[in-house]
Parts: structure tokens; C-alpha cells; sequence
């Protein structure tokens, strides 16, 4: 059962490295165009989706700046530690 909480933390952190990955490579203008970032963008769009929804995008000088990304990604450490709280609580 220990086994099972290791692939879990592993899975869930492999997912916040492709979020990072993900807001990274909205700095670089045509990597989304790659099938690489065709990928990353279909794994994280839903996820990243409800965040902008609900933090909308600052203004910033002639632009604006989304921080919705950050968001997620502090709600998904929180969601990490909460699914392995729980799972060590219900192995023990």
C-alpha cells in the first residue's frame, strides 16, 4: 500500500511539472504550435480552465497579465497534500 501512495505523489507531481511547463511555454510564442505544446495543452487546459474562470486577468500597461496559472498551481499543491493525507490516513 505504501507503493500505492508513491505512484500517486509521483503522478500528481509529474502533473505540476506539465502545468509549470505549460505557463513556461506561454512565454515562447510559437512552441504551442508543436505537437509538443498541442499535448501540454490538452492535458492542462481543463484543469487550467476553472482557474480562469474565477481570477481574471489584471491589467497590465497596454496588456494584461494572467494569474490564473499561479492560482492553479497553488491549488494543486494543496489538492497533492490533501489526497495524501488521506490516503495515509486510510492505510493506517
Amino acid at each position: 500500500m505504501e507503493k500505492l501512495i508513491g505512484y500517486v505523489v509521483l503522478a500528481l507531481e509529474l502533473y505540476r511539472y506539465v502545468l509549470i511547463a505549460r505557463v513556461l511555454m506561454s512565454w515562447v510564442p510559437d512552441v504551442e504550435r508543436t505537437s509538443f505544446g498541442r499535448i501540454l495543452y490538452k492535458v492542462t487546459e481543463p484543469y487550467l480552465s476553472i482557474f480562469r474562470r474565477i481570477v481574471p486577468p489584471l491589467p497590465l500597461g497596454g496588456g494584461y497579465i494572467d494569474l490564473s496559472p499561479i492560482v492553479a498551481i497553488f491549488a494543486w499543491l494543496f489538492v497533492q497534500s490533501g489526497v495524501v493525507m488521506v490516503l495515509k490516513w486510510l492505510i493506517s
